[in-house]
């Protein structure tokens, strides 16, 4: 299952290491940001509740970029 969401984050190497976090959680199979449309795509893995994963995502992505925020 494909998801978007509109984020907030302040620079194109922020919105890099957002994608980089993202990719790491559990149950996120793949992210993709995009900085200039301020969205992010994740693809969760199969049997993932995408809701419970993107807590996590939020959470990492936090720790590396405290400045950022996604609109779940």
């Amino acid at each position: 299952m494909k998801k978007t969401y509109k984020i907030d984050v302040d620079c194109a190497n922020c919105a890099n290491k957002m994608e980089q976090a993202a990719k790491k959680t559990n149950g996120v199979k793949d992210a993709t940001v995009n900085f200039m449309a301020l969205k992010m795509k994740v693809e969760f893995e199969d049997g993932a509740d995408p809701a419970a994963v993107m807590q996590d995502v939020l959470k990492n992505c936090k720790v590396v970029e405290d400045d950022c925020e996604i609109f779940l």
